[in-house]
């Protein structure tokens, strides 16, 4: 079943349901805080991630089923982050928000990244006057976050504008790269893709030399390796210490789209690596699924579960089948989603759980939490097979 694009298609429209009843702020915006069974934990907080998550996730959903509920959802969510989250000068983009009134003003070059996604499925629906806030955003991005020698976005910039983080990061930019590949899609501005590729090439080409192919998380402001970035603490959510296995097979995942528009065979090579890589070190033969952290010595520095992990490595699996040609990347994608329909779909409340330990149980009843996931990586990731298996 776990090949079946009816299967597929059914499974995505369940997870748009679960929201559906549930995520509308009359006062503006998402909820974004859910118990497993749906009830909402905290009503005020709100974070620029999940806003423009969720918004493309109902845009998305909109593109598959025209169903007008989804597009109303999404238009909501236009409108809050052109209300509240856009800063009150147009300058920027409010990070958090508690009670609908700006708490975090700090600039992340991760938040850009998913506002930019966002729009590009607004601008992909019509909405109006979205192709000219997508343009000032993305002019915006690029000269203030941009570092053209380095060829990269920074990381973050205070609330004033005054001060860029001497932090370079991987995240941020991998997630760049993925808003500028939809983006290119929506509008088909070629800028788009070439920033793109050009984040690809640094971060799965030039600065892979001297940790064997693969990415690592963080880097200093030389782009010299930070070995010891948050060593202490590989479980941080945004920045954890040692390899991700899910964000090698998120690469994987985006090479991929970008060999879509640029059949450059380099990029379907790197994909292939990151992905089998990171299958042959951090799959779990006793537990299955894939765990979150290894060590640049190969031992697991973090053995729990997270579904977004799952979710981009089965959409890498499905990829890869296709353009490769190669019929192993199947049965690595069938494991994947057994793995998950077994032990990450709720199948009592619907949607996916969050975290589990190392042995598949719940780390807590909190299905999603505000910044940290509204199911946007499982419902992409399945979209994502979806297209390959029509084509």
């Amino acid at each position: 079943m776990y090949r079946n694009e009816t299967f597929l298609v059914k499974h995505c429209r369940e997870i748009l349901e679960f929201y559906r009843d549930r995520c509308i702020d009359p006062a503006g915006g998402y909820f974004q805080n859910f118990f497993d069974n749906g009830e909402v934990f905290d009503h005020g907080t709100k974070h620029l991630v999940s806003s423009t998550r969720m918004m493309f996730n109902f845009y998305r959903g909109y593109f598959e089923f025209r169903e007008q509920w989804m597009l109303e959802h999404a238009q909501h969510g236009f409108e809050f982050l052109k209300t509240r989250h856009q800063r009150q000068d147009s300058r920027g983009f409010v990070w958090t928000l508690e009670d609908n009134e700006p708490a975090d003003l700090t600039q992340y070059c991760y938040g850009y990244a998913f506002v930019m996604l966002s729009l590009s499925a607004a601008v992909k629906a019509r909405e109006p006057g979205a192709a000219e806030w997508l343009d000032e955003v993305w002019e915006l991005w690029e000269s203030e976050f941009w570092l053209s020698e380095q060829g990269l976005y920074a990381d973050e910039i205070s609330a004033d504008w005054s001060e860029v983080s001497g932090y370079r990061g991987q995240n941020a930019n991998m997630h760049a790269c993925e808003a500028l590949l939809f983006c290119y899609e929506a509008t088909g501005q070629n800028r788009y893709l070439d920033r793109a590729r050009q984040l690809a090439e640094i971060f799965t080409g030039q600065l892979v030399s001297d940790t064997q192919g693969l990415i690592w998380e963080h880097y200093h402001q030389d782009l010299s390796i930070d070995w010891d970035f948050n060593r202490d603490d590989p479980k941080n959510l945004y920045k954890p210490w040692g390899f991700q296995p899910g964000h090698q097979t998120e690469w994987s995942k985006l090479l991929l789209m970008l060999h879509r528009h640029d059949e450059n065979p380099e990029w379907l090579q790197r994909a292939r690596f990151l992905f089998d890589k990171s299958m042959e070190v951090a799959w779990d033969h006793d537990f299955q699924g894939l765990y979150y952290g290894f060590a640049p010595d190969g031992s697991i520095c973090d053995d729990d579960k997270y579904f977004w992990v799952q979710a981009e490595s089965l959409a890498a699996a499905a990829m890869l089948a296709q353009t490769s040609g190669d019929d192993n990347y199947w049965q690595s994608c069938e494991k994947l989603w057994e793995y998950c329909w077994n032990h990450f779909v709720d199948h009592t409340h619907g949607a996916w759980f969050r975290l589990l330990t190392r042995n598949n149980h719940c780390v807590s009843n909190r299905k999603s939490e505000a910044g940290s996931k509204c199911d946007y990586h499982n419902l992409n990731a399945l979209f994502e097979v979806i297209q390959v298996l029509r084509a």
